[in-house]
């Protein structure tokens, strides 16, 4: 089971670290996407990092704003968000993924304020 945490209410410009942990499940095998769905929006993937560290952006506009890392002792993958904009606002969404294995977990909402 899968589960995001670490959103809440920031100002623009301001960094949050979201961290998705497992339980009953490892993560070391399995590449972690990040995805948000922001109000009146479709679910848009975010990034991902794969089993090895490499990371993926899949939107272009969190490119030099976010990051993301594993922490393979504590079987934890952290997002780490820097300025953050209005637009950021979402719940967002840990997914793990190694074929045909695909585990969502529950999202945490972010909310970036003007």
């Amino acid at each position: 089971q899968l589960q995001a945490s670490g959103g809440g209410l920031v100002e623009t410009g301001g960094s949050l670290r979201l961290s998705c942990s497992a339980s009953g499940l490892t993560l070391d095998p399995y590449a972690i996407g990040w995805f948000r769905q922001a109000p009146g929006k479709e679910r848009e993937g975010v990034l991902c990092i794969s089993s090895r560290g490499g990371t993926t952006y899949w939107t272009d506009s969190v490119k030099g704003r976010f990051t993301v890392s594993r922490d393979n002792a504590k079987n934890t993958v952290h997002l780490q968000m820097n300025s953050l904009k209005p637009e950021d606002t979402a719940v967002y969404q840990c997914n793990a993924a190694a074929k045909p294995y695909s585990y969502w977990g529950q999202g945490t909402l972010v909310t970036v304020s003007s």
